[in-house]
């Protein structure tokens, strides 16, 4: 069996995410059903990590195992990516790699994007693609409260009462706040993260821009390590994952 690396591009809107649930279609399904049918064998797809419903992705990598192999990459993903038209989901490239390699667990490094649109204005062509907050923030606090993510530390507060990780403890390279006029962008790299991890520290970092968190509720809230410390969460839609490291 060989084993290729996809590098692959979705929104997530109309999806429960990327694994295969019972509940609706996910990225996972529409890719393993494109790759079957084209590949004429039964292909079963591993991604770097989960992203749930709503959330999208710049660049998910995955791998498959096939017996196939792939003589043409511009051939296959023109290919593969006809029976995905239909779907927001798009293959960007293909590469095969050595029998070691795993999706998942080969990956040094995952970075994240949050974007939120800060205006009083609604959103038309970020709909469901950012998330809108009409009150002014104070992006300089946020970035005083971000610095103290940076580092290792027990994330339990950003962390899903769902989450399976053996460990709330993360490491979380230095974390970045860039804005641009009415648009401000949250960056996170790490291993890897908890679940709902990124979207709890934005919902979060958000209270302390709005004013309802000062620095040192913040930094309570972070230290309690408790689930019932942390603001409400940011929302799906503005969350995307940017890129996976190997």
């Amino acid at each position: 069996m060989i084993i290729y690396q996809i590098k692959v591009e979705y929104l997530g809107t109309n999806f429960v995410g990327w694994q295969i649930q019972k509940n609706g279609l996910s990225i996972q399904e529409v890719l393993e059903k494109a790759l079957s049918k084209l590949l004429r064998e039964k292909i079963r797809i591993i991604g770097s990590g989960r992203t749930d419903s709503g959330v999208h992705a710049n660049e998910q990598s995955a791998h498959f195992k096939t017996k196939n192999k792939i003589n043409n990459k511009s051939i296959f993903i023109n290919s593969v990516n006809f029976f995905l038209k239909k779907y927001s989901v798009s293959v960007l490239s293909v590469q095969k790699r050595p029998s070691s390699f795993h999706a998942r667990h080969s990956a040094k490094h995952r970075i994240y994007k949050y974007f939120i649109v800060n205006r009083p204005s609604s959103l038309v062509i970020e709909k469901n693609k950012a998330w809108h907050i009409k009150k002014k923030l104070d992006v300089k606090i946020m970035r005083n409260g971000a610095k103290i993510l940076k580092g290792t530390h027990d994330f339990s507060t950003f962390r899903s009462s769902k989450c399976q990780a053996k460990s709330p403890i993360k490491t979380l390279k230095k974390p970045k706040i860039k804005k641009s006029k009415s648009n401000i962008v949250f960056i996170f790299q790490s291993k890897s993260f908890l679940q709902q991890q990124v979207r709890s520290m934005v919902g979060s970092l958000k209270y302390l821009g709005e004013g309802k968190w000062n620095l040192k509720d913040f930094k309570t809230a972070f230290k309690a390590k408790k689930r019932s410390m942390c603001a409400p969460i940011a929302p799906p839609h503005g969350l995307y994952l940017y890129k996976v490291k190997y």
